[in-house]
């Protein structure tokens, strides 16, 4: 038995530590060839090497935060963390990711800034909603082959 199998104490539980199985398998998948197949075990193994992985990552980051007297992790500590535990090739991917995720926070708030500068009221916004719903939903009852005419012709 693991030190963490026997674990009562009030610290996360085995299952708070760990990854979706589904997604894992899922990854492991699309990256082997088509006549490779992957154990259960195998699959755990992976599951148990990442969580390790983000503990090394997050103790190393959060020793860097301490260091300067943060109270937060930021992106920038966890890029700093690779390096100093000798992963320098993951950076660029990370730094790119990082880029990615900032640009689809920024659309996010573009649109939700676009449904507030609307001037519709919440109730009139639900109402636009379920005459859109509606109109889907005649749309795909329609029987095959018939088109609702266009407000083009």
């Amino acid at each position: 038995m693991s030190d963490r199998e026997g674990h009562s104490g009030a610290g996360p539980s085995d299952e708070d530590l760990s990854l979706p199985k589904a997604t894992v398998a899922k990854m492991i998948s699309e990256l082997l060839p088509p006549e490779v197949t992957c154990a259960k075990e195998t699959r755990d193994l992976v599951i148990e090497c990442c969580v390790e992985f983000i503990h090394l990552i997050s103790s190393e980051a959060n020793e860097i935060c301490e260091q300067e007297s943060k109270k937060t992790i930021a992106p920038e500590h966890i890029i700093a963390a690779l390096k100093r535990l000798g992963f320098d090739s993951f950076t660029t991917e990370v730094e790119d990711v990082l880029k990615d995720h900032k640009q689809q926070q920024k659309d996010r708030e573009k649109k939700a800034d676009k449904i507030k500068d609307s001037g519709l009221t919440p109730e009139e916004l639900m109402a636009k909603q379920e005459e859109l719903f509606a109109a889907s939903r005649a749309r795909f009852a329609q029987p095959q082959g018939q088109q609702q005419p266009s407000a083009e012709t």
